[in-house]
Order: C-alpha cells, then sequence, then structure tokens
C-alpha cells in the first residue's frame, strides 16, 4: 500500500471587474483574505489563499479585475492581473453568469487563450438568472476559451463549491507543498491592516471616493498583553474626499475605524487598537512609492 503522494499548484482567478474573484476566494478558503465590495476594482494586487485539502495544498491566486487602465495605478493593477495568471498551473476563467459575455469578458478570453496552459471555466452568480439563460452562454464561451472543464457556482452563497474544489485537488501536479500548512496567505498582516480599513472605505462611502483612496499602515506595535497597535493612514485625492470620509464631527471616520477594528480583531484572533489619520495628497495613484506599498510593481507604459 502505497502513501498519498503530495501535490501543490497554482490556481489563478481571472475575470473582469466585478465577477466575484474575491468572494470565491474568501469562501473557498473559509478566511476573509481579499476585500470585498459590491463596487468594481476593489482588489488591487495579487491575493494568495492558501488552501490544504487531504494531501494536496491548492494555492489560490485572486488577482484585480482585468479592464482598460487608464491611471498609472490602472496599469499596475492589470499587470498584477496577468502576472498572477502566467505563472499559474491552471487558470480559473471566472465569468459573472449575470452580466454574460461583455466586451471585456471576450478581450480578456482572447488573451487567456493565447497564453495557452490549462483553463477552466466558472460560471460565477448562476443562482441569480434562469437556468435556460447557462446553456448558450456556455456554448458561446466554450467558442472563445478551450476549457477543460465548466463549473457553475455561486460564491457568495458556496453553491458548486465542493465539487470545484475537489476537482482543484485533483488537478494539482505532485510537488511537496510550498507553505506551512496552516499559513492562510503570504500577505503581510500590515498590508492586511490596511486593505481591511480600505474595505470600510468602499462599504461605506460612495461614487469616486473608494477610488481616490489609498491605505497604508504606519506603525505596527505588539503589546505585552498580546493586543497589536495599529496606526494607518487613509490618504485621499482631493480635500472634498477628506471631508466626506471624517464626516461631520468626525463621525464617519469613527464608524470606519470601529468597524475595521472589529474586523481585524476576528482575522488576527486579538485584541486591535486601531488608530486612522486622513491625509491630502493629490496625484498618489501616479506615484511609484505609494504603489510599491500597495504590494504593485510599477510596470511601464505600453
Amino acid at each position: 500500500m502505497t502513501d498519498t503522494p503530495s501535490r501543490c499548484g497554482f490556481a489563478a482567478i481571472v475575470g473582469a471587474p466585478n465577477a466575484g474573484k474575491s468572494t470565491l476566494l474568501n469562501r473557498l478558503t473559509g478566511a476573509k483574505l481579499s476585500i470585498v465590495s459590491p463596487k468594481a476594482q476593489t482588489t488591487r494586487f495579487r491575493v494568495l489563499g492558501i488552501l490544504v485539502r487531504e494531501a494536496t495544498q491548492i494555492l489560490l491566486v485572486d488577482t484585480p479585475g482585468i479592464f482598460r487602465p487608464r491611471r498609472r495605478l490602472d496599469r499596475a493593477m492589470v499587470h498584477a492581473a496577468w502576472t498572477g495568471a502566467q505563472d499559474a498551473d491552471l487558470v480559473l476563467f471566472l465569468v459573472d453568469a449575470r452580466t454574460g459575455l461583455t466586451d471585456d469578458v471576450r478581450a480578456i478570453a482572447e488573451r487567456i487563450k493565447a497564453r495557452g496552459g490549462r483553463i477552466w471555466l466558472v460560471l460565477n452568480k448562476v443562482d441569480l438568472i434562469d437556468r435556460p439563460r447557462l446553456l448558450p452562454l456556455t456554448a458561446e464561451l466554450a467558442t472563445l476559451v478551450p476549457a477543460e472543464q465548466t463549473f457553475m457556482v455561486s460564491a457568495a452563497k458556496g453553491d458548486g463549491l465542493e465539487a470545484l474544489l475537489a476537482a482543484l485537488a485533483a488537478a494539482m501536479p505532485e510537488s511537496p507543498h510550498l507553505y506551512p500548512d496552516d499559513d492562510l496567505t503570504d500577505l503581510p498582516d500590515r498590508l492586511l491592516a490596511a486593505e481591511i480599513v480600505r474595505e470600510q472605505v468602499f462599504l461605506q462611502t460612495h461614487e469616486e471616493v473608494p477610488y481616490g483612496t489609498t491605505v497604508e499602515t504606519e506603525s505596527w506595535q505588539e503589546r505585552k498583553d498580546k493586543s497589536v497597535r495599529i496606526e494607518a493612514t487613509i490618504y485621499v485625492a482631493r480635500a472634498g474626499q477628506k471631508a466626506i470620509l471624517i464626516g461631520q464631527g468626525g463621525t464617519r471616520i469613527r464608524d470606519i475605524g470601529a468597524r475595521a477594528r472589529a474586523e481585524l480583531t476576528r482575522l488576527f484572533e486579538r485584541p486591535v487598537h486601531l488608530f486612522l489619520n486622513v491625509r491630502e495628497r493629490g496625484g498618489w495613484d501616479e506615484e511609484g512609492a505609494r504603489l510599491r506599498a500597495l504590494g504593485l510593481e510599477d510596470p511601464p507604459e505600453a
């Protein structure tokens, strides 16, 4: 009787903005690793989720939504998405079944096909549309990408994910595990903290404000009582955005801090003392230093 071989591999989740990539990653790993909001372009860099199933370590890569970049930040986000896909053993092409074949989906399909390698098609949000619409959509997508398998899921509800996980575990190549099995991600805690604060900015503000902000963890202090003291700065592009974030009498920034603190306490499983500052810094999304603080490379203009 032989032991079950050790398997390990990378599966990149690629798709258009708001397809549900971060929701899928969080559901599959059972942890809040990638921030989620109803707004598109929430994820800004590659997020690795580490999942162990029996003898297999599945390394899920959540990538930024792929779109037509305008700013330096946009170019860095799209570059991060394609870099995450390029090195993967398998690409999960995630498509929002509700919106179907948009121009962005067609462009992504074309590039995924040109990349070569293994592709699985994952139709998400299938619980939100009539089932008869799925068959023609799947057939048309099959003409665009040579997908080995097709899965129909609801990342938000968890429908269909067990079958996807089982297939992923079987598809990973034989290899020793690349990370400790009790790790959830390779992201530094400082970056996770900044992302959780930014998620609350997305959830509690509207229109252009979330896209005009970035968050950096300025200070991280371990305390003797095992708690952690975190100071983070929210950078905004304009004075008006700063006023909106702070709110009348500081009410909104306190609410953002309270909700982020609660989320971080759950994530880190220990008390968190969170202190937020808001600073105006016009053009931060064109600064190489700010992009590097986000964990992004600064690719040259095409």
